[in-house]
């Protein structure tokens, strides 16, 4: 499962792997966590068709079991190139895996996701200067409610606060190309 979302997105979402739910239809975040996350995305001001969505591994653990290493380190190639591609400015990596694997390869030590989560650091990754931000997964927040208002906070608060951002830099990108034609910006 690749993954989904426009290849221009300035948001991107990076989970550890597809549940069952994904498994079977070969979305993103379809399941319980899906419709959470969704709300959440609403939190932050974002709507799903905006942002994209995708995983650290591409496929479905035995038993919905955690990636293990060799998975990751097999399925990197798949997420460096759409980093690569997309060029988001953030990256909101979702759980302890995302975090610690995205984070790690930016050179940043991982001290665990209760210190890290609502963070935001600027790094290069796999040569995309951009930002990432480690929150918990949705669906971590589903089996453990005390996590729910936590996860709440760093979509409401911090995420929301860089999607206003990332609005205001292009609004104002925007008005000083007013009156400007296709050929102003052909022609240098």
């Amino acid at each position: 499962m690749p993954g989904e979302g426009p290849c221009d997105a300035e948001i991107m979402f990076v989970g550890e792997a597809p549940g069952g739910k994904e498994d079977e239809t070969g979305r993103p975040f379809v399941g319980a966590a899906g419709q959470f996350l969704t709300e959440l995305l609403s939190m932050a001001g974002l709507r799903r068709e905006d942002v994209f969505i995708t995983n650290i591994l591409k496929c479905r653990p035995p038993n919905n079991r955690d990636p293990e290493p060799d998975e990751i380190e097999a399925c990197k190639p798949y997420l460096v190139r759409q980093i690569k591609l997309v060029s988001p400015k953030i990256i909101v990596a979702l759980g302890r895996y995302a975090g610690r694997t995205l984070l790690g390869d930016a050179g940043v030590k991982w001290s665990g996701m209760t210190r890290m989560h609502g963070k935001v650091f600027s790094v290069e990754l796999y040569g995309v200067k951009l930002n990432i931000m480690p929150t918990y997964h949705p669906a971590a927040a589903l089996y453990y409610p005390r996590l729910k208002p936590v996860i709440i906070k760093d979509f409401k608060e911090i995420l929301k606060g860089i999607v206003e951002e990332i609005k205001r830099g292009k609004e104002s990108t925007s008005r000083g190309k007013k009156g400007h034609t296709i050929l102003d910006f052909l022609s240098g």
